[in-house]
């Protein structure tokens, strides 16, 4: 059983193979995150998408306090590396890792950054996968990612202005022919569409067989 939290914004705690991955944990400075960096008392394994402040977070600092496994780009597991962070692995598109038992792939995404290059992830294990598309446009690779992960869940960003809208998400899911989905990066900024209602009302107009999950902030999702 593979247990997804939603933290708020692009933030998520993903349980699986009996380990605690912890994607773009930026809990301190978020509006909508139900936790604090300093309730964060257990994690194996860190990945950041990129380096903007809204992905990047605490993730320094929890992995110094957890002792656990930063992963991302290798500029930004770099700049880790000086930040202090001692486990620190750097990979590249089309590089995978195996820690504990949980594959960690990075695919690419359409966004900016100031470290190395903006990535998604796939986290694979206990013969499930999961889609974590980091900040992004949408683009016509997502295709191949679909096609060849397969992902049993994707987490899709949808607040528009700096990633993709709730339309063009759904444009995504065609693609990524997932089981289900779970929107993100939304509400955060007065900017970012403010509810998930768009993309609900879209999805289940346009993908009716993909299970959309909307979750509130501290709300899990298991399957």
């Amino acid at each position: 059983m593979v247990k997804i939290t939603w933290f708020g914004h692009a933030a998520f705690k993903i349980e699986i193979a009996n380990k605690i991955v912890l994607i773009d944990p930026w809990l301190d400075g978020n509006p909508t995150s139900s936790v604090k960096a300093s309730e964060i008392s257990k994690a194996d394994i860190v990945f950041v998408t990129h380096d903007h402040g809204d992905h990047l977070g605490e993730a320094f600092t929890i992995c110094k306090k957890t002792n656990a496994n930063f992963a991302a780009v290798v500029e930004l597991a770099n700049h880790a590396k000086e930040n202090g962070v001692k486990n620190a692995v750097g990979l590249n598109f089309g590089g995978s890792i195996e820690i504990d038992g949980v594959k960690l792939s990075i695919v690419p995404a359409v966004h900016t950054c100031s470290r190395g290059a903006p990535t998604g992830v796939i986290i694979q294990g206990e013969g499930k996968t999961v889609y974590h598309a980091g900040d992004t446009a949408f683009f016509g690779d997502m295709q191949f990612i679909g096609k060849v992960y397969k992902p049993d869940l994707a987490l899709i960003p949808i607040g528009g202005y700096y990633t993709m809208d709730a339309k063009e998400a759904v444009e995504a899911i065609k693609l990524l022919k997932p089981k289900a989905v779970i929107p993100m990066h939304y509400k955060t900024f007065p900017v970012l569409a403010q509810s998930a209602d768009e993309f609900v009302r879209i999805a289940k107009e346009k993908v009716p067989k993909v299970k959309v999950v909307a979750l509130k902030p501290g709300e899990s999702y298991q399957f």
